[in-house]
């Protein structure tokens, strides 16, 4: 088949598997989102409440049915999906309204959170706006469940397009779209909150990266820039760590050539400029814009969204927080150590050959993972979804090792003396 063929065919199985869970993906912060793009809309805020609040209990409906119906001790009893969401509908309505007659009216979303914890849904506009003409063209269910796929398989269309960038043959870059799709990246992606798009626009501006090394400099500034000027309207914190991640990795590559007396080129430097000027545009359109900082989303975390008093010493708490944080993430991952020996077979395949620039600009885009989760450091988040960032890297990078397997040979070994490193091309 044609890579486009592969492309479209890996695309198209992915979204008909999904077709297995149409509802129950949201979270909490889920409700925030979508009340936001109805109000977009031009809904009331009582109007998008009661689409987003009867969104979300159908879905904690549809889950309590799933969940018992495998019971082993209430499997033949009577769902209780009508009472979890009237439940769910009755205990929504009751905060919202509290909330409304005491005046927190203000803003694009509806107030199901104190004030200050819905400022940081309303500085993220970009995952709204996406979301606004599926829901005006098929409904709240199926647009929700349908922009969900647009983004997953664009994420798994472009992690193709990044490999094949590289010179890597369909069957790599096929494994790449398909290794997307069945590890978290896919599954995260699908959920109606920021972090699909942040998959996706961190692909393409790894894209840009690959283009700027392979000569396409104009092509690749265009894709980072314009990367991290969206990232901005959709999590302006991740704007800030691609931005300064991609930087770092440009000098770091820069630093090590002329170390081995060659020349940064042009196409280091124009991802270097392109990450500086996105954490400074950042940083000065966060203030210029009022949007909530780095103090305030601190107390967030250490207040539980604000429902206790601020908490005083907020940073040294935080610091000590960080420390038993990251000994139990890392109890927990020795235990299943799945995602650490993904992560060290990825860098492995990055590493390999000519790539090793680019595996660079991997690395860097994988770090932006850890560090929002190093922003968040709570344990009780389950799931794979602030650092699933860090899962780009297996995504990327496994297909490229095993691309000699891939290819239907395998690589010999450089002859001694040889001057030239052998091709993975």
């Amino acid at each position: 088949m044609r890579p486009r063929t592969w492309v479209l065919v890996l695309a198209a199985v992915f979204a008909v598997l999904q077709l297995a869970n149409v509802t129950g993906r949201d979270t909490p912060d889920s409700k925030n989102y979508l009340s936001y793009a109805l109000s977009l809309r031009g809904e009331s805020k009582r109007e998008a409440a009661a689409v987003t609040i009867a969104y979300a209990c159908a879905g904690q409906g549809s889950i309590a049915d799933r969940r018992q119906s495998v019971d082993v001790l209430r499997f033949d009893a009577p769902g209780p999906g009508r009472r979890v969401t009237a439940e769910c509908r009755e205990r929504e309505w009751r905060n919202v309204d509290a909330r409304l007659r005491a005046g927190q009216t203000g803003g694009h979303t509806v107030p199901f959170m104190p004030e200050r914890f819905m400022r940081i849904f309303e500085a993220r506009p970009g995952y709204p706006v996406f979301l606004l003409p599926f829901l005006t063209l098929f409904g709240v269910t199926w647009g929700v469940w349908l922009a969900g796929v647009e983004v997953a398989a664009a994420g798994g269309a472009l992690v193709f397009l990044v490999l094949r960038t590289l010179g890597a043959p369909t069957s790599v870059c096929a494994s790449g779209q398909a290794l997307y799709y069945v590890l978290p990246c896919g599954t995260t992606a699908m959920r109606p909150m920021t972090e699909g798009l942040m998959l996706a626009l961190t692909l393409a501006a790894l894209w840009g990266c690959g283009l700027a090394l392979d000569g396409e400099v104009r092509a690749g500034a265009w894709l980072v820039g314009g990367s991290l000027a969206a990232l901005f309207t959709v999590k302006h914190s991740q704007a800030l760590f691609l931005g300064l991640c991609l930087a770092a990795a440009a000098a770091l590559i820069a630093v090590r050539r002329r170390r081995q007396g060659r020349e940064a080129g042009p196409g280091v430097a124009v991802v270097a400029v392109a990450g500086g000027c996105g954490v400074l545009g950042t940083l000065v359109l966060a203030r210029l814009l009022h949007y909530p900082s780095e103090s305030e989303s601190l107390q967030d975390l250490l207040t539980h969204h604000f429902d206790r008093p601020d908490r005083t010493h907020a940073w040294a708490k935080f610091l000590r927080l960080q420390g038993h944080f990251w000994v139990e993430w890392l109890r927990r991952q020795l235990w299943e150590p799945l995602f650490v020996a993904a992560l060290a077979a990825g860098a492995g395949g990055v590493a390999r050959g000519r790539r090793r620039a680019f595996g660079v600009f991997v690395l860097g885009a994988a770090c932006t993972g850890i560090l929002n989760q190093a922003g968040h450091p709570d344990i009780t988040i389950g799931g794979d979804r602030l650092i699933v960032l860090a899962w780009l890297l297996p995504v990327l990078g496994v297909p490229l090792l095993l691309e000699p397997v891939l290819r239907g040979r395998v690589d010999l070994p450089v002859q001694e003396g040889s001057d030239r490193a052998h091709s993975m091309r």
